[in-house]
């Protein structure tokens, strides 16, 4: 039966993403002529992002800015986060369900209509919350330098004698060879 379910979901809890997101689920066109459109505004502040959708001539971004309106008051009501300071951090479209409908052909046979829809999910993320990540990821890079360091100059000396040891070794054994094929006989 299920273990340590509390534990679970505590950890589950932790790791869970706190970013704000919008998602629209069955959206009827394909999941390619979404992504065209979702590659404009990637990596965009919000402002400028439901700029460019407000003036791309697609069929997609009518229901690709619904979605971001979405995300940037979910962002705003529920986390109480300023959309002056959002961005774009992902924004992508997976394929859905295909709906399967027949044409009818000459001679009695049909062709196949494929019906595409796809699932169109915006996350934003704040300017500040990226550069809190980036200071506490450029403090964890000093710190493994430091220790790094600090175990190479430890290494470095056993490691000078290890290699002087390899070395006369090495030096002996071809002696030993030719010694037995000399014993040996023919050459």
């Amino acid at each position: 039966m299920a273990k340590r379910m509390k534990e679970k979901t505590a950890r589950i809890q932790a790791n869970k993403d706190r970013r704000p997101r919008a998602t629209a689920k069955y959206i009827r066109m394909s999941s390619t002529k979404a992504n065209l459109v979702l590659g404009l505004i990637r990596g965009k502040d919000y402002n400028e992002a439901m700029a460019i959708l407000m003036g791309t001539p697609k069929a997609a971004s009518e229901v690709i800015l619904k979605v971001l309106a979405s995300a940037g008051a979910n962002a705003e009501n529920n986390l109480n986060m300023s959309k002056s300071d959002l961005f774009v951090a992902e924004a992508y479209a997976n394929q859905g369900v295909t709906m399967k409908r027949w044409w009818p052909r000459s001679h009695g046979s049909a062709d196949t209509i494929l019906k595409r829809t796809c699932h169109i999910t915006i996350v934003l993320d704040s300017h500040k919350a990226e550069a809190k990540a980036e200071k506490v990821e450029a403090k964890k890079a000093e710190t493994k330098k430091a220790e790094v360091k600090a175990e190479e100059s430890v290494a470095e000396k056993p490691a000078k004698t290890t290699t002087k040891k390899a070395a006369t070794t090495v030096a002996k054994k071809p002696a030993a060879k030719t010694a037995k094929t000399t014993k040996g006989g023919e050459k």
